[in-house]
């Protein structure tokens, strides 16, 4: 009975160090496939490999100061506490993205807590059995159990996996349900306009854009945040959409072939926005041609009565225009065949930027925005051109361009009390707005510092991609903080560009980086936070 209590107590203490398997679970979008690929990565954290050693050592220790029952209970406070101690170090460290508790979370420990008890209820009886069949020996039945609980230590990501499929037709049953009730919902709201957004980047940018510049005329609800996943617009419909709306406008994210068809499935959408192709979760995607055929669901789905507009890049998301069997509409910067709208005259400087848009029948406005860079301007375009097919005046369309404000995270340009100039553009993760970020950058005056970890998820692209990133910034930056695991690639690529090696700073976390720009920053300087990594992908 000792050695099951003992061994139950362990299991559940476990529940415990789980907590960060779990976050890191929830990140990766309760996606099993993805939680075992970043685990293959991270085998040190994955595998509890950070406790083993202390509690092996502690396990061995209690044996010169406690024997029999004593013993075991001595050690079984060791493994709880060190359980606890882990939780507690986890949950003090800053987080961009804390942990939600919610139903599905909760039912997930439910299912670990039963599995992992049942784990421990079986080594209990059969160390038990063992002792009757072979007779009581303390110290081998120490081992025994010390074996079985430095095995707890290692087990809580296979047996969460585990957990995961266990709970995964339920699951699967309770998204159908909420997931038919969103769609029904939908239908019953009667002339709603229903607009999809995706593309590999710009997507959150451009629903903000074009909600901004619809309300001049329509009522409009646009997906909150980063809400772009089938379970969160979903979420978003049953909870906070309503039949007062004229306009709904959904963002879809995709990371591998079929997300975007299952978000169409959901909205049903009557136009779409493509904002982009590229090379952009690559590591989930494969290859940018399944990047391409992923985005391209949209407009295989978008409703054929309706519209999509894609933009002029000279590239994919043109080839993917002259397939596109509905009505459609190309819009960028300058004047070119099949331009539903476009923008020339521009002039960008620190504070924005001012335009001409133009309308394929020959109309024109001036334009005023707030967001910084061209490729924003670019944006505007894209959402210009659906506000006009929805019949908005070109001069409405201007004045809601004005009234856009930047999206947080997004080059945001930060003001400070200290004389230096702050643009945040953290969430940006992909090699074409590292390349929009320092375009924007080098047009601010004063000596320009950029703080960066570099660019994930681009599979074999990554450390080319990163080192490309260090030549270009090689050509705007006159110091570099780089921060973590992608640090040799850009520092090498900033290298390759003549940057002096002098004005490179390599740090481990972004803390720390923060820390060393603290010593460099004068007054007149200008510091880009260009993408600031996700808790999972932290050091």
């Amino acid at each position: 009975m000792a050695i099951l209590v003992s061994l139950l107590l362990c299991a559940l203490a476990t529940l415990f160090y789980l907590q960060p398997l779990v976050h890191l679970f929830q990140l990766e979008g309760y996606k099993i496939r993805q939680f075992k690929r970043h685990l293959r990565q991270e085998p040190i954290v994955g595998l509890g490999l950070v406790l083993f050693v202390p509690m092996a050592a502690l396990q061995a220790a209690s044996l010169f100061f406690a024997a029999g029952i004593a013993g075991l209970a001595i050690r079984t406070a060791l493994f709880v506490a060190l359980c606890l101690v882990a939780f507690l170090i986890w949950r003090a460290k800053p987080k961009k993205k804390k942990l939600v508790y919610t139903a599905r979370v909760r039912r997930l420990l439910a299912v670990y807590a039963l599995t992992i008890a049942a784990f421990a209820a079986l080594a209990a009886f059969a160390i038990t059995q063992m002792e009757r069949i072979l007779g009581e020996a303390p110290m081998r039945t120490f081992w025994w159990v010390m074996v079985v609980q430095l095995g707890l230590v290692c087990l809580p990501p296979l047996w969460l996996a585990l957990s995961a499929r266990i709970a995964q037709p339920v699951e699967q049953a309770i998204s159908r349900r909420y997931f038919r009730q969103a769609q029904r919902k939908l239908a019953a709201i009667d002339g709603l306009i229903k607009i999809g957004i995706t593309g590999s980047y710009g997507k959150t940018s451009v629903k903000m854009i074009l909600a901004t510049i619809l309300s001049e005329k329509f009522k409009t609800y646009a997906t909150p945040h980063s809400y772009n996943t089938p379970m969160g617009v979903t979420r978003v419909i049953r909870e906070q959409l309503d039949d007062s709306y004229d306009v709904f406008i959904a963002e879809m994210g995709a990371r591998q072939i079929g997300d975007i068809a299952e978000m169409c499935d959901l909205v049903r959408p009557d136009y779409g926005i493509l904002t982009s192709v590229g090379p952009q979760h690559l590591e989930t995607f494969g290859s940018l041609e399944n990047v391409a055929k992923g985005k391209y669901e949209l407009v295989e789905h978008t409703n054929p009565k309706g519209a999509v507009f894609l933009p002029a890049d000279g590239g994919i998301c043109q080839q993917l225009y002259q397939k596109a069997p509905l009505d459609k509409g190309l819009f960028g910067i300058g004047e070119g065949p099949d331009r539903y709208m476009w923008a020339d005259g521009i002039i960008a400087g620190p504070q924005g930027s001012s335009f001409t848009l133009h309308s394929r029948d020959g109309g024109s406005v001036a334009c005023q925005t707030k967001l910084l860079g061209r490729h924003n301007v670019m944006n505007i375009t894209g959402c210009a051109a659906m506000a006009y097919k929805l019949g908005m005046l070109l001069e409405d369309i201007a004045a809601g361009i004005a009234k856009v404000q930047p999206v947080e995270h997004r080059l945001e340009l930060i003001p400070t009390a200290n004389g230096v100039a702050v643009i945040d553009d953290a969430f940006n993760s992909n090699p074409a707005g590292t390349r929009a970020a320092l375009d924007v950058l080098a047009t601010f005056p004063g000596r320009k510092i950029v703080v960066t970890p570099g660019l994930v998820e681009l599979g074999d692209a990554q450390e080319e991609e990163n080192r490309a990133f260090g030549q270009a910034m090689a050509a705007v930056a006159d110091i570099a903080i780089l921060v973590a695991g992608n640090a040799p690639s850009i520092r090498q690529g900033l290298l390759d560009g003549g940057f002096d090696a002098d004005h490179i700073v390599v740090t481990g976390s972004l803390e720390q980086a923060s820390a060393a720009l603290g010593g460099l920053t004068r007054a007149g300087d200008v510091v880009l936070f260009e993408n600031d990594l996700p808790d999972h992908y932290e050091k």
